[in-house]
């Protein structure tokens, strides 16, 4: 992470993407009854894939990179996974505590991707980016249907926290409140998803 342009605020929110989203990659790989080192790997990738291509498309150092402590949280999640059940974490709890950290990643990605410069809408879509790639890599590597072959509102929810903090820029309230209004209004909508199966009308022409 950047200290001359992420705040304490997005610093946490960094933080908390990274590890709601390395214990979700750690638990794919536990179900799987792979290595403590496949654990790891599950972690890292899902944890750190979105910022890194974040970063990369905006020109930014890769945040991980210059900071020890994403990969020391990333270790600790895995080690989480090893030594818990993973009974434990079944059912709506994980995909609750995955649409957090999506949104909270939404929000941070937007925000980084405007303070480096980017226009508005490119800024949006880095945030969408930084929610969802992660997540579409480890998919892909363990040969799950990605969350994007789906209709639920997954994606939606990262684009509106992304659309919100875009916003915020236009109007008169300090960036800290709209970060925090971004990431709740994604976060009540992937909420509302989870409970009532909300999705999005699927293409229907032949």
């Amino acid at each position: 992470m950047n200290s001359e342009v992420l705040t304490p605020v997005l610093d946490w929110l960094d933080l908390a993407g990274v590890a709601i989203f390395a214990l979700t990659g750690a638990l794919i790989a536990a179900r799987e009854k792979q290595t403590f080192v496949t654990l790891a790997f599950f972690a890292l990738l899902t944890g750190v894939g979105g910022g890194t291509v974040r970063d990369l498309l905006i020109g930014a150092p890769v945040f991980w990179i210059h900071d020890g402590m994403v990969a020391v949280v990333c270790l600790a999640i895995a080690l989480l996974a090893w030594f818990t059940p993973t009974r434990w974490w079944d059912g709506k709890l994980l995909d609750v505590a995955d649409g957090l950290g999506l949104t909270a990643y939404a929000v941070l990605g937007t925000a980084k991707a405007l303070e480096y410069g980017v226009p508005p809408v490119p800024a949006a879509m880095m945030g969408v980016v930084t929610g969802t790639v992660g997540g579409i890599i480890r998919d892909v590597i363990a040969g799950r249907p990605s969350i994007l072959m789906r209709p639920e509102l997954y994606v939606t929810a990262a684009a509106l926290s992304a659309t919100l903090t875009v916003a915020g820029e236009f109007v008169p309230l300090a960036r800290s409140a709209v970060w925090v209004i971004a990431a709740a209004s994604g976060f009540g909508l992937r909420l509302a998803a989870i409970r009532w199966s909300l999705a999005l009308p699927a293409y229907q022409r032949d």
